[in-house]
C-alpha cells in the first residue's frame, strides 16, 4: 500500500473495518451521538471528516439539513452517490467547506478528525467553522487521542465493542491481520496529533470559542476524548 498521507489512506482499501458489522454498529453508533446533539428539526448541520457515513439519513430525518465533508476523494463519490436521493443532504469536499456562506449552520461536527491533522490545520478549520456557525452555533470535536493513549487501549475497546455487537471472533482476527499488515508501519510513519484536555480547551479559547470536555467520547472508545464548543 502506498500511501502519501492520512487521506490517501482512508481512500486505499485498508483493514480499519474487520467486517460489515463493524463497519455498520460503527457508523450507526455515531449516527447516533450525533443526533442527541440536535437541536431542533430545524437545525443545519456540518459532519467534516465524515468517512462513509453510512446512517447519515438517519441524521438527516431529525435535523434541517446535512452537509457531509470528506477529504478523500473515492469515499466521497461513495458517499455521495449512497445519498443522492436524499434531499436534505449535500456531500462536500473541504474546498466547498471554505465557500459555504457566513452564519449558515447551527452545529459542525469533527468525530476521528483531529488526530489526522496537524495543529495548524486544525486552527485554520476552527477559524472557517466560526465563519459558517450562526450566532451560538456549536462545534463537537470528538475522538481526540490523549498523550498517554495506546494502541492497546484502542484494541481492548475495539474487543469490548465487538463482544456487545457480536462480531468478537472477526475482530480478534482482524487485529491479528492489522498487526502484520502496512498500518502499524503508515501509523508509526504518518502519526497522530494528540492532545492533553487543557491543549484542546486552550486551542478552542484562543479561536473564540467556549468549551468544555463532554462527559462521553463519540462511538465506542471511551479512552478518548470529546469536546463542545460555543461560539464566544
Amino acid at each position: 500500500m502506498t500511501v502519501r498521507d492520512w487521506i490517501s489512506f482512508w481512500d486505499s482499501d485498508h483493514p480499519i473495518y474487520v467486517n460489515a458489522r463493524h463497519f455498520d454498529v460503527h457508523y450507526r453508533e455515531i449516527a447516533s451521538d450525533i443526533i442527541r446533539l440536535i437541536a431542533s428539526p430545524g437545525a443545519k448541520l456540518l459532519d467534516h471528516g465524515c468517512g462513509e457515513a453510512l446512517h447519515a439519513d438517519r441524521i438527516a430525518a431529525k435535523c434541517g439539513g446535512l452537509f457531509l465533508c470528506e477529504a478523500a476523494p473515492a469515499v466521497r463519490a461513495r458517499v455521495a452517490e449512497r445519498f443522492r436521493s436524499e434531499d436534505k443532504i449535500r456531500v462536500l469536499s473541504p474546498e466547498d467547506v471554505e465557500k459555504l456562506p457566513d452564519a449558515c449552520l447551527d452545529l459542525v461536527v469533527a468525530n476521528s478528525l483531529a488526530q489526522y491533522l496537524k495543529q495548524d490545520q486544525l486552527k485554520a478549520l476552527l477559524q472557517t467553522w466560526k465563519r459558517v456557525l450562526k450566532p451560538k452555533g456549536s462545534i463537537v470535536i470528538a475522538d481526540v487521542i490523549g498523550h498517554e493513549q495506546s494502541a492497546a487501549a484502542d484494541a481492548f475497546a475495539l474487543l469490548r465493542f465487538a463482544a456487545r455487537n457480536g462480531f468478537l471472533i472477526a475482530a480478534f482476527f482482524g487485529l491479528v491481520r492489522t498487526v502484520f499488515s502496512d498500518y502499524r508501519k503508515i501509523r508509526a510513519q504518518l502519526g497522530f496529533t494528540q492532545y492533553s484536555e487543557d491543549e484542546m480547551l486552550s486551542l478552542l479559547h484562543a479561536a473564540g470559542f467556549i468549551g468544555m470536555r463532554m462527559p462521553r467520547n463519540f462511538g465506542h472508545n471511551q479512552n478518548r476524548m470529546a469536546f463542545l464548543a460555543e461560539k464566544s
